[in-house]
């Protein structure tokens, strides 16, 4: 495992980090799944409060000896903060559920423009530094999903030790994206980076052209190492999140970052992998990473699987399967983007910003079409 310097904080961290939002159903084999990485030289676990029993698992993970391998970090729910002394309620909670005396990275979450006002509002930047005094937390960071020119603005309102940003091959120009990127490079915070394979959509139903691209070229590489080699060559990332929910995949990412050196990528190298994103982007359809921020639907939409099955459609040129899943489970359940009323809630939680009520009505055209 490669390591590096994690900003101006001091901590020294592994350049792949494992994600902890897709963990297997079973908690055994996820338990098992956090100390096989601890024992092989990754140090970074990133989870937050919203992601369902994530924080209890880790916690479970951490105990025999575990915590002094980990660098944990987590986030505050802010869509839960209704007033100050609320970011103080959440973080004890988070603590037992970690089990832990304090956290190593606490970041506030999604910081697109809603939750930076209610940053605001409530004061929620002082929190930090108290959280830091009391022993509570050790470093303040956040997430963010919005505009460049917001990312820009939270970055210099405050003395933030990291971030955690979207970026892989397709989010060059893409909410903070490269410029953001740099940007918080050069205000020395580390960089952590999440969705480095668009949730898996990057290497899953993947164009035949992008295959015949991949295994014509000189070297010989898998998608994903692509996709993380152009992610981990790029000095100013510091740490790449993978969301991996099997002990293979684990294994696989593990191998991939033995080899992650700054200015891995040639220049004939990148000219590739914009061969491999021009590709992508003429095939997409809704840019959903299956984040799940939009659930649960009042409705009982299942939205990130009807989009999942919509652009996987799309990239499929129409395979019958993904329509038989549409018309055959998801409709049957009620699940169905016919249910959908339009309340607009998913709209105003959606770290991507699309219009999804507009967007279910046309998977749901499509995956109906005969």
């Amino acid at each position: 495992m490669q390591y590096v310097s994690y900003g101006k904080t001091g901590l020294t961290v592994s350049r792949f980090g494992l994600g902890c939002m897709r963990f297997p159903s079973d908690m055994n084999e996820a338990i098992a799944m956090v100390r096989y990485a601890l024992d092989n030289g990754v140090n970074y676990l990133d989870t937050a409060y919203i992601y369902k029993n994530s924080e209890f698992i880790l916690g479970k993970a951490l105990k025999d000896g575990y915590r002094k391998k980990a660098i944990v970090a987590t986030k505050s729910p802010m869509w839960q903060i209704r007033k100050h002394a609320d970011f103080e309620k959440y973080l004890d909670e988070e603590l037992i559920r970690l089990g832990v005396d304090y956290i190593d990275v606490y970041i506030l979450h999604n910081l697109g423009h809603d939750n930076w006002k209610r940053i605001q509002m409530h004061d929620g930047l002082t929190f930090l530094d108290k959280m830091i005094q009391k022993g509570k937390i050790k470093h303040k960071g956040f997430s963010f999903h919005g505009s460049s020119s917001s990312f820009k603005e939270i970055v210099d309102s405050f003395n933030w030790d990291m971030t955690l940003i979207q970026l892989n091959i397709l989010d060059e120009h893409y909410q903070a994206g490269i410029e953001g990127l740099k940007f918080a490079h050069e205000k020395d915070m580390a960089v952590v980076i999440m969705e480095p394979l668009r949730g898996g959509h990057l290497v899953n139903n993947v164009p035949d052209e992008v295959n015949r691209l991949i295994n014509e070229y000189h070297e010989h590489r898998p998608l994903v190492e692509w996709c993380f080699r152009w992610l981990y060559s790029m000095p100013e990332v510091t740490c790449i999140l993978s969301g991996v929910n099997s002990l293979k995949q684990l294994k696989q990412n593990i191998e991939i970052f033995s080899h992650a050196q700054y200015n891995a990528m040639s220049g004939s190298e990148l000219e590739f992998i914009k061969k491999i994103k021009a590709i992508y982007e003429s095939k997409n359809t809704v840019n959903c990473t299956g984040c799940g921020y939009c659930m649960p639907c009042p409705s009982n939409v299942a939205i990130p699987e009807i989009f999942r099955l919509y652009n996987s459609l799309n990239l499929m040129k129409e395979h019958w399967v993904d329509k038989e899943m549409y018309r055959e489970n998801l409709m049957p359940e009620e699940k169905g983007a016919n249910r959908c009323v339009e309340c607009g809630i998913c709209t105003s939680l959606c770290p991507q910003g699309i219009k999804i009520p507009d967007m279910l009505k046309l998977a749901h055209q499509h995956l109906l079409d005969k």
